[in-house]
């Protein structure tokens, strides 16, 4: 059953001119993973990349196509776990950076903090040697309608907040069943400067522990913040429930008990997963003994070989 990978592209709604470039991304962000751990790669290094190839993708809330907060600007969360030993990395209101997943990681390997954020973040992008790009290349044009649009006074952000792509990420197990798992976004749309969602905070946008699993959610942030989702779910399947179980009861929890909706994608170490949500869509992805697995709405599932063309 091993290695696998499973993405996912944000939980919402996704507008019909939009739903093929949010399904074809998933696919090929779960395909440039999926070589790596073909390539005897580490789960690590591919959720890294999958991450990494959705956020250079304009289709969705992270990295290129961030969503902008009420000042115009973007700031960016995102957050590595390693299962082998709990580590992790994050950074949160991060600018003007290509690939925050790629920065998260370096925090993980590279320092003894488990989150930097702000312009810390940055002096510490700076000091790695990443480099720093224009505000502006990371702002699509319709990342600034959306915003624009949501700054008139009868406009509910919140509210919108579903009409998007969203939060991006990525769980796997490779070929020596380690576990890892990846999370990145732009964030709540027109968010108050500063604004830090779920994403950047362990146990909440992601969780990684050899022993149980790994799980990346996405959805309404602070909801999945109040819940713990990432870790709520592995503390179901640690009571011996399957990925899918455990991600049903904690997702109608967060919706029972705070209102929220969102989407998981789970792995155990056996190398069984699970795409489980709550909202109307989700673009998913996954790959393993080179079947590539997909969907978008409740209960849709295809698959295909791998290596066949689009």
């Amino acid at each position: 059953m091993l290695p696998v990978l499973v993405v996912h592209g944000g939980a919402g709604f996704i507008p019909k001119k939009r739903v093929q470039p949010a399904c074809a991304g998933v696919r090929a962000a779960v395909r440039g993973g999926y070589s790596k751990l073909q390539g005897q790669g580490s789960a690590m290094d591919a959720v890294v990349e999958a991450v990494t190839l959705l956020e250079n993708d304009h289709h969705y809330n992270a990295g290129l196509g961030s969503v902008l907060n009420v000042k115009g600007e973007v700031e960016m969360d995102a957050i590595v776990m390693d299962g082998r030993y709990l580590a992790s990395g994050a950074v949160s209101a991060v600018r003007k950076v290509a690939n925050p997943v790629q920065l998260a990681r370096l925090v993980m390997d590279k320092t003894s903090h488990l989150c930097l954020t702000g312009e810390g973040a940055n002096q510490f992008a700076r000091a790695m040697g990443v480099p720093e790009v224009p505000e502006e290349s990371l702002i699509t044009e319709y990342a600034r309608m959306r915003w624009k649009k949501n700054l008139a006074a009868d406009a509910n952000p919140v509210e919108c907040q579903m009409g998007k792509m969203g939060t991006v990420g990525a769980v796997a197990v490779d070929a020596e069943g380690n576990i890892a798992c990846a999370t990145s976004t732009g964030g709540m749309l027109n968010k108050m400067e500063g604004r830090v969602g779920d994403t950047a905070c362990i146990g909440c946008g992601c969780y990684a522990d050899n022993r149980v699993g790994a799980v990346s959610p996405t959805g309404e942030g602070e909801a999945i913040m109040k819940v713990t989702l990432a870790r709520l779910i592995l503390f179901h399947m640690e009571q011996g429930r399957s990925a899918e179980a455990a991600a049903d009861e904690a997702l109608a929890y967060m919706k029972e008990r705070v209102g929220g909706l969102g989407g998981v994608v789970v792995v155990d170490p056996q190398g069984e997963w699970s795409v489980r949500f709550s909202s109307l869509q989700m673009a998913w992805a996954a790959a393993q003994q080179q079947t590539l697995h997909y969907g978008l709405y409740t209960g849709e599932h295809f698959t295909q070989n791998i290596d066949d063309p689009y």
